[in-house]
């Protein structure tokens, strides 16, 4: 007699934090932000946690001395504010709009009893956090080693979701300006490199929304 097959275990569901919240009977706080405002200022109290839902974020550190530095950008599904889990008083950096974006504002309070009584979001929320670092310090190396041009393409394709299903990407309109903060150049840079990216196919922009050739576009970050 043959042995018997083993049976496939199905991949795991995509752990959905909108509905658990829901569920829990958390009681969370809607927060929509037009393009340019801020979610959180730095040295602000510190007393909750946000969970993107729409848009772009990015998170700034402002020196004293006024010059402001891009630490991390975020999308759909990350966390920001968490820096109260650990102790912070204040907020250590600031989170600001990219694109329209839509959070859920939960409770420092709430988050942490969520994260004590329920493994199974403690697990997605520690997971998240890892990854959030590991591109964090990716973000870092380039930054510190790769050509303003290859910093921005990176940005470019980050922004554009690379590695999602498709080739080709829509991005929010944004200013030269707000991409060379991003990347930590100048938009005289920023300028000739957009034209360079759009005589060689790929980006396309007309006034509207910014379209991104992804496969295309990496090509640059191996040159």
């Amino acid at each position: 007699m043959p042995a018997p097959r083993p049976r496939a275990v199905p991949a795991p569901l995509p752990f959905d934090v909108p509905a658990f919240l829901k569920a829990s009977g958390v009681t969370t706080r809607t927060v929509r932000c037009a393009t340019g405002s801020a979610i959180f200022a730095q040295g602000a109290d510190a007393n909750s946690v946000y969970l993107l839902l729409e848009g772009d974020v990015t998170l700034v550190v402002l020196s004293p001395a006024g010059k402001e530095a891009v630490v991390a950008m975020l999308g759909p599904g990350d966390f920001l504010g968490e820096g109260c889990l650990a102790g912070q008083k204040r907020r250590m950096g600031s989170a600001k709009a990219v694109a329209p974006a839509q959070l859920l504002r939960i409770t420092k309070a709430d988050m942490q009893r969520l994260l004590h009584d329920h493994p199974a979001f403690s697990d997605h929320f520690l997971g998240h956090m890892l990854a959030r670092n590991i591109r964090i310090e990716e973000d870092l190396v380039d930054h510190l080693f790769n050509s303003s041009e290859k910093r921005l393409a990176r940005t470019l394709l980050l922004l554009a979701r690379y590695g999602n299903e498709g080739t080709t990407h829509l991005l929010p309109k944004l200013s030269q300006e707000t991409l060379a903060e991003m990347v930590g150049t100048t938009r005289s840079r920023v300028n000739f490199f957009m034209n360079k990216f759009r005589r060689l196919g790929f980006i396309e922009y007309s006034g509207g929304p910014l379209k991104v050739n992804s496969a295309l576009l990496s090509v640059v970050l191996h040159d």
